[in-house]
């Protein structure tokens, strides 16, 4: 088991993960799915705040690890929420109001039962839909109102974005603001495989030279915010340090990933 799955299974309270996925959503459901059913079998209560087709995707996934939905509905170990209708609830003039959205959130939680001596963990996507509808000042104000909740109540939470870091189009402006809510950026895929697809494009395009990169990448690490994965650690370092490049780089790195 790799750190990051050790992660997924075992969250400490507080955590705040975040995954960015793109239109593939494979990699988000595989993730998010072991997310919550390790926080199923270990007896915890799991909170999930999704757009209806994510709602249908995970159910999937739990029914393929082997979680009976029906009864863990009727034992309130977990619970559904439909992330617009939800999000309705607490947004006043553009922004989330904290005094609703606390009430919101603390209900759902009440609504679950829990083990004695275990805690919760929550999946969300309300902010990826502020995000994708341009409302990025009201996503990471959500973001901070999720943090205030978590130094208060004993869950952690796991967040998603549809953002695709390797397109060309994709304006990672606003993205620091995001990663400097959370305490981990949850990788796309955990075998290594992207790294090495990575790695291998570098290679390719760079020669002799890429191996100058990668101590320039690994000697100039990120610091403040979420821990982040090295495949997406050299994606992010590449897009922003080397933009004349880094097109080429990530075009073929897909390639070499698809493989």
């Amino acid at each position: 088991m790799s750190p990051w799955e050790k992660l997924l299974e075992e969250p400490n309270r507080g955590s705040h993960y975040v995954q960015l996925y793109t239109a593939d959503e494979a990699a988000l459901i595989s993730n998010v799915g072991r997310y919550l059913w390790d926080g199923l079998r270990l007896g915890e209560g799991v909170l999930v705040i999704a757009t209806p087709e994510h709602q249908d995707a995970f159910s999937r996934r739990l029914r393929e690890s082997g979680a009976d939905l029906d009864h863990l509905a009727r034992t309130r170990q977990l619970v559904f929420l439909d992330a617009q209708k939800t999000l309705d609830i607490f947004m006043e003039r553009g922004q989330p109001d904290w005094i609703e959205f606390e009430k919101v959130v603390r209900l759902a939680m009440r609504l679950l039962e829990v083990k004695p001596g275990r805690g919760c963990r929550a999946y969300g996507e309300m902010v990826g839909i502020l995000w994708k509808a341009q409302q990025f000042a009201a996503a990471i104000r959500l973001e901070q109102l999720w943090n205030k909740l978590l130094e208060q109540a004993s869950f952690s939470l796991y967040c998603a974005y549809e953002i695709d870091v390797f397109s060309r189009g994709q304006d990672l402006s606003n993205l620091d603001d995001v990663l400097c809510t959370h305490t981990h950026l949850v990788p796309a895929q955990t075998n290594g495989a992207l790294e090495a697809a990575l790695n291998r494009a570098m290679d390719d395009v760079l020669g002799s030279h890429a191996d100058e990169l990668r101590m320039r990448i690994k000697s100039n690490p990120r610091h403040g915010g979420a821990v982040i994965p090295t495949a997406e650690n050299i994606v992010l370092w590449l897009r922003r340090n080397l933009p004349d490049r880094a097109g080429e780089i990530l075009e073929l790195a897909q390639q070499h990933y698809s493989q």
